[in-house]
């Protein structure tokens, strides 16, 4: 009851404003995750690196970006909200410039760490903004406007990347940001404030030894998730090292932080149901919507042919579904309990994974964009109510703090799922190869008919001999795409399964009061 008494800050601006304002920044930010990857042979061509090392473009950021993302809430304390937002804005956008100018490879790699330290304290700094700014009814309606960034964003990412990479050149991928990145530092300035809670305390404990556990954990563990299939898992031997320096960090961490009288990250928030519950199913969407994207792409330019920028526009539709559910999701927030909202949600997820496992060589367009416009409407059912059922337990002054660690779960999350994709698919394909490539005998009818076939229809164009080795180069490579695309159908059907795994969690949910009109005592 007492912190119902509590008098409730409420913004001079209005919350609108200042959510247009921070939403700049989400959305500037989370594409730049996903805007890079479909240029990223091109940049390897033009700045005379390999394909392998040019993953160190997304690498980089991505682990710069784990690192600052839990101290979030540590950094709106120490130096204020308002600065730190600041300060990431112009960081990030000087590092964009940077990034467009790079004469080499370590020089771009640099500004994209530059960049990752920047933009990962914008979007947790925007989403306790967001909810800070306006009341428990409306934060339904907040996060709804929140989610076209955290979702979209990187749903639209590749699309854009490659229509810029395309009629312009890769260098505008990090232009484009200048321009928004200044507008968003004035609108900052003017329309941004400090609660009365954020107290700077200059003289406060830095906790260093804290953050060097937590960059060393999150470090560690995010270049064995991006790097760990190339290198052939637990085979190399810095994999494991790094495993096991990964592992010992993060328990010395969660020991030090507990322990410490001024701890980086205050963990405790851990205590509270509802938060914990949602970092689990926020970690598994990530997982799912993040694998999703990565693989369709791949599905699309690898088996079906399409070209980079088409399969691009196939995943369109599913930003576009849910960039308008999202907006009818947030008005049912506050009507329609949170519990059924996410069972919607993850039910309707699940049902699109596995209408996706049911691809083939032979289908059209029309079957990708339908299941992927389904998923797009069933993110939007679980991200809104998630986040908002996540954060409601939770008083104002914690919000920073667990904005940050929520956001670091969901690039986790994110990191976890694309590691997911390329490892089933390496292997699963070797899997359905080894089981398939039993049939091809000469015991098995189907293959000397097919095999008779091609030798027929090759044979009018060459030789007896060359007719025969290219009937089994045509049949192998039919093999071959068989083994993929099974793997593909697996990953799909694997993800359906996580999002109905996610269900009976649902129901560990503390219910969400919400009160249709502000009590007179609120005046």
């Amino acid at each position: 009851m007492s912190d119902s008494l509590q008098p409730v800050w409420h913004p001079r601006h209005n919350p609108w404003l200042i959510t247009v304002t921070v939403m700049l920044a989400v959305f500037m930010e989370v594409l730049d995750t996903s805007i890079a990857n479909i240029a990223l042979p091109h940049i390897a061509g033009s700045l005379s690196a390999t394909p392998e090392e040019a993953t160190w473009i997304l690498t980089s950021y991505l682990v710069s970006n784990a690192i600052i993302l839990p101290m979030t809430g540590w950094l709106g304390n120490y130096f204020g909200r308002k600065r730190v937002l600041l300060s990431c804005l112009v960081m990030f956008t000087f590092a964009s410039v940077l990034c467009g100018l790079a004469w080499d490879l370590p020089t771009l790699v640099i500004a994209r760490i530059l960049q990752g330290f920047g933009g990962g304290a914008m979007v947790p700094i925007a989403q306790s903004i967001m909810l800070e700014s306006f009341p428990p009814q409306k934060r339904g309606a907040a996060m709804a406007v929140f989610a076209q960034g955290v979702v979209v964003a990187p749903i639209l990412g590749p699309t854009l990347g490659g229509w810029i990479t395309d009629n312009y050149s890769w260098r505008w991928i990090f232009y484009i940001n200048v321009p928004v990145g200044i507008f968003a530092v004035l609108m900052a300035k003017w329309v941004v404030e400090d609660p009365p809670y954020i107290k700077r305390n200059l003289t406060a404990t830095i906790d260093y030894f804290g953050f060097a556990l937590l960059a060393v954990w999150l470090a560690t563990m995010q270049i064995v998730l991006d790097k760990g299939q190339e290198a052939d898992w637990f085979g190399a031997e810095w994999v494991r090292w790094f495993t096991f320096a990964s592992a010992v960090s993060f328990l010395a961490f969660i020991w030090w932080e507990f322990s410490t009288d001024h701890p980086l990250v205050d963990l405790s928030v851990f205590k509270n149901r509802n938060f914990t519950v949602g970092l689990i199913l926020m970690t598994s969407l990530a997982a799912i919507l993040y694998g999703t994207t990565a693989q369709l792409p791949l599905f699309l330019q690898t088996l079906m042919g399409y070209p980079a920028l088409q399969a691009g526009y196939a995943m369109s539709p599913r930003g576009v579904a849910a960039f308008v559910t999202t907006f009818f999701v947030g008005r049912l927030v506050g009507k329609i309990r949170m519990r059924w909202l996410l069972c919607i949600g993850f039910t309707t997820l699940a049902y699109s994974s596995f209408l996706l496992a049911g691809i083939n060589l032979s289908i059209s367009m029309s079957s990708v964009i339908w299941p992927s416009v389904i998923n797009g409407i069933a993110i939007s059912f679980i991200f809104v109510p998630l986040t908002t059922t996540t954060m409601s337990q939770l008083g104002q002054a914690q919000i920073g703090n667990a904005s940050g660690l929520y956001n670091l779960m969901r690039n986790l999350g994110g990191s976890i799922g694309i590691a997911f994709v390329t490892t089933m698919l390496a292997r699963g394909a070797q899997t359905h190869q080894a089981l398939m490539v039993g049939h091809l005998t000469a015991t098995d009818p189907a293959y000397v008919q097919h095999l008779a076939d091609a030798k027929r229809v090759l044979g009018h164009h060459a030789d007896a001999v060359t007719a025969t080795k290219q009937a089994y180069n045509a049949l192998y490579s039919l093999l071959d795409q068989q083994s993929h695309l099974w793997a593909f159908v697996d990953n799909f059907y694997l993800f359906g399964l996580l999002a109905l795994a996610g269900i009976p969690l649902i129901f560990l949910f503390k219910r969400v009061p919400y009160t249709r009109k502000p009590a007179a005592s609120s005046h």
